[in-house]
């Protein structure tokens, strides 16, 4: 425990409920980054001209599966349909392995692009989940202390999942990683069963969980969660924050994708480029959760913790405007994406712990899919409409830098507008 409260301001009754949250994260993220580098070289293989047309095949996933979720969210408890979507994904895994072994050719090539649309559908379904879940099972309070150590779990998930094809892709089949992944997602599933086991336990006595009926479905319509995010000016601007924050990544995903096609002519040395990276984002990432997260929030506040990831994304693009080159777009996407799962992310989701249980699980869900999906859309489409007029990498970059400007704005608002709801709730009536 005295270990424990030197990293991160512990509670003695909240540990429990925050190692099994935290073992859940590592587990969800080491399933996904062990196949994230076979997506990202399928993408590549399938031709970056084609990419838009995978981004959007994504977009129409998100609006076919939103639906099926939300009624299953709508009709069963969370103790059901959590197993119940991990089930469904983790048989998914199994069929795409069987399948890359019995396709080759054109059938192979098509057999990629439906999992580079799967697996952008997936990963962002299962961590949905995961933090609807913690934003039901946490306070607001707690949220600011805890989460910093529970995105712990999901950042050394990730730096075990990308250390497996990094070293070992060139060795092994990386398809072979896919019936890993299925292992490690059925042992996430069994994490979350814990957790949830957990809470009700706790609700019973000083509750060191946010008072929730487990066993009670969360009612209500399956477009409700639609009309939810887009009537709520709080979660408008939760949107308008992820759209920015997609619009943006989309352009240095493409830039990137550019220039590794021209740099690497092996499908191997791809996939291993890919998964280093992701193994020095996720080390860096590991190093400044664990000593300088919670830190972070607790001493300049939640706004101010969402404006970094845009501040970064303008000096980012504002570089690689001024040298467009192969290590200079890697060493902003490491930035980048280090600063999101560091910072930005774990506020991101604290925002949501100050909303009902149907916003939480639907309107949420919403968010983190359809609109993460249709800002990769705008982006990738924005992309091909710039490249069009003659646009390259640089003059992208300088149109890119203004809109991070504008997301740095809405963090700021969503930041102050957390607290104040925080502030109200916690003011008698």
């Amino acid at each position: 425990m005295s270990f424990l409260n030197r990293i991160v301001a512990v509670e003695k009754d909240e540990v429990g409920p925050m190692l099994w949250a935290a073992l859940y994260y590592f587990l969800l993220f080491a399933a996904y980054f062990i196949i994230r580098p076979i997506r990202d070289e399928m993408g590549v293989e399938s031709g970056v001209r084609n990419l838009s047309w995978l981004f959007l095949g994504t977009l129409l996933g998100m609006l076919l599966v939103h639906p099926l979720f939300t009624g299953l969210v709508s009709r069963l408890p969370r103790r059901v349909f959590i197993p119940l979507s991990y089930t469904f994904f983790a048989i998914n895994l199994i069929a795409f392995w069987y399948a890359f072994q019995v396709l080759s050719g054109s059938s192979g090539i098509w057999a990629g692009r439906v999992f580079f649309i799967w697996t952008s559908v997936f990963n962002l379904f299962v961590v949905s989940i995961f933090w609807s879940l913690m934003s039901d099972l946490f306070r607001p309070e707690q949220a600011k202390r805890l989460f910093g150590f529970v995105a712990i779990g999901g950042t050394l998930g990730a730096v075990v999942g990308s250390a497996v094809p990094a070293f070992f892709g060139e060795r092994v089949n990386p398809t072979s990683f896919l019936l890993v992944s299925a292992s490690l997602l059925g042992l996430a599933m069994l994490a979350a069963n814990r957790l949830m086991r957990s809470a009700p336990r706790s609700e019973a006595g000083s509750s060191p969980i946010a008072k929730s009926d487990a066993n009670a479905p969360v009612g209500g319509g399956v477009l409700d969660g639609i009309r939810t995010a887009l009537s709520s000016p709080y979660l408008l601007g939760i949107v308008g924050y992820m759209l920015l924050y997609t619009i943006t990544a989309t352009f240095l995903y493409f830039q990137q994708a550019e220039i590794v096609e021209s740099s690497f002519s092996d499908r191997a040395a791809r996939t291993v480029f890919f998964a280093r990276v992701d193994l020095v984002v996720n080390s860096l990432t590991a190093i400044i959760q664990i000593f300088f997260t919670g830190r972070i929030v607790r001493r300049i506040g939640i706004a101010l913790s969402l404006a970094v990831l845009p501040l970064v994304c303008i000096l980012g693009f504002v570089a690689v405007g001024i040298a467009p080159t192969l290590w200079t777009i890697a060493a902003f996407q490491v930035l980048r994406r280090t600063g999101n799962y560091a910072v930005s992310r774990p506020c991101r989701e604290m925002l949501y712990t100050v909303l009902p249980r149907e916003a939480k699980y639907k309107a949420k869900n919403f968010i983190d899919t359809f609109v993460y999906r249709f800002g990769d859309q705008t982006g990738a489409w924005s992309y091909d409409g710039l490249a069009y007029l003659g646009l390259g990498a640089a003059a992208i970059s300088m149109v890119a830098a203004p809109l991070a400007a504008v997301w740095l704005l809405i963090g700021l608002w969503l930041g102050r507008r957390h607290s104040s709801m925080v502030r109200a709730r916690s003011t008698p009536e």
